[in-house]
């Protein structure tokens, strides 16, 4: 061993004995997070550029490479954790939106649900009140029609009894004409009859008066025989 290599063997030998704690924790501790732990891979690539350093100063090749190894290997699961960090935001993200959008679905769903049924409210208002206008319509054209009815009924019966009036009034002139015609008859009759008694009575008086004159012109006869 040249007196130039003796300090850097010393140097390893001290780092070596440094180490050995660090490595204590790395394998009790550090070991038993998960392999994408912040703390891990802080520590990892801590340590990591800690012994590339050292090596790169003692001219470690071996130490050297497994520091540099360590070091990107923490800095590659930094890396992927902060993507898939990353990536789990934009999912969350993404599934948030999705959320959202579905809400904003079921909202426009309720909202049209809700106006469907309020137009068919409406639609129901708006039939019931034709129905209801169409029935006072139909009501007011019946009571028009009955009183129409009612009009021309009591006009029929008032033609009617003007007709039984005028028949009653045509029947009385013809039994006051038929009246008084039988009653001239009647009278006539009389007026001959009495006339005719007249007539006879007269002709009894006279033929009374006859036979008397007879008598007597045969009482006178017989007197001057």
């Amino acid at each position: 061993m040249s007196i130039v290599t003796l300090p850097r063997t010393i140097l390893r030998f001290q780092y070596q004995f440094i180490r050995v704690p660090l490595q204590l924790i790395e394998e009790r501790v550090v070991a038993r997070m998960d392999a994408e732990a912040p703390a891990r891979l802080v520590y990892e690539r801590s340590l990591g550029v800690l012994d590339a350093t050292v090596g790169n100063a003692l001219g470690d090749a071996r130490l050297k490479r497994r520091g540099a190894s360590l070091a990107k290997r923490s800095d590659e699961l930094a890396r992927a954790a902060r993507l898939e960090a990353a990536a789990n935001e934009e999912m969350r993200q993404a599934n948030a939106d999705l959320q959202a959008s579905r809400e904003d679905v079921v909202d426009e769903v309720q909202d049209a649900r809700a106006e469907r049924e309020q137009a068919v409210d409406e639609a129901k208002a708006s039939a019931e009140k034709r129905k209801q206008a169409a029935t006072q319509a139909a009501q007011k054209r019946a009571g028009d029609t009955k009183k129409e009815a009612d009009d021309i009924a009591a006009r029929l019966k008032k033609q009617a009894e003007a007709a039984k009036r005028a028949d009653e009034q045509r029947i009385n002139s013809a039994e006051k004409r038929v009246t008084a015609a039988a009653d001239a008859k009647l009278d006539d009759a009389t007026e001959r009859r009495d006339a005719a008694r007249a007539k006879r009575a007269d002709a009894d008086r006279l033929e009374e008066l006859a036979d008397v004159e007879k008598e007597k012109r045969q009482a006178e006869r017989s007197a001057n025989s």
